[in-house]
């Protein structure tokens, strides 16, 4: 695939996630329930990350379509084992203490759950930031970030099935 053929489809991602209306009401209770200043929906390939959505309380500076050198993040690692990777304070983390993410963008907590297509391939991941410690090693933050993550893969999967049924693909 060219490179304008993947930015495009890229692109256009980046407008499904926009189309569903649930995804800002998702990230404004990830925001409020965990105390956290950013929170996002990123499409996540084995060569680009992109924010499809956004919540953004701490200027962070990152809009939809914006991206990050994928190399440069956790997600990276969530895209090759499909785990999510949860973080109360970086700086107490046996594994992430020295890992140059955190470093680079100046955040202390974090939390990142994949985002699956129905058929089981990745998508990318729902995650927050937040340059404070937050407690998010619990049942119910953890839960609910799988529950959201899970929705949004079946919404998108959903409009992706409509749309192909609607121009007679399907």
């Amino acid at each position: 695939m060219s490179g304008k053929d993947v930015h495009s489809e890229l692109q256009a991602d980046v407008a499904a996630v926009g189309r569903l209306d649930g995804v800002p009401t998702i990230l404004s209770v990830i925001c409020k329930v965990t105390g956290m200043g950013f929170a996002a929906v990123a499409r996540v390939t084995d060569t680009h990350w992109v924010a499809c959505a956004v919540r953004d309380d701490i200027q962070f500076g990152l809009q939809p379509g914006g991206g990050l050198d994928l190399d440069s993040t956790i997600c990276s690692e969530i895209y090759a084992n499909g785990e999510p990777v949860v973080l109360d304070e970086v700086a107490t983390d046996p594994d992430f203490c020295t890992h140059h993410t955190p470093a680079r963008y100046g955040f202390q907590s974090y939390i990142s759950m994949p985002i699956y297509w129905r058929s089981g391939e990745f998508f990318g991941t729902l995650c927050a930031i937040d340059p404070r410690p937050a407690n998010l090693k619990n049942d119910e933050i953890i839960s609910m970030f799988r529950v959201f993550a899970d929705l949004i893969g079946y919404e998108l999967d959903g409009h992706q099935r409509l749309a192909r049924s609607e121009a007679g693909l399907l």
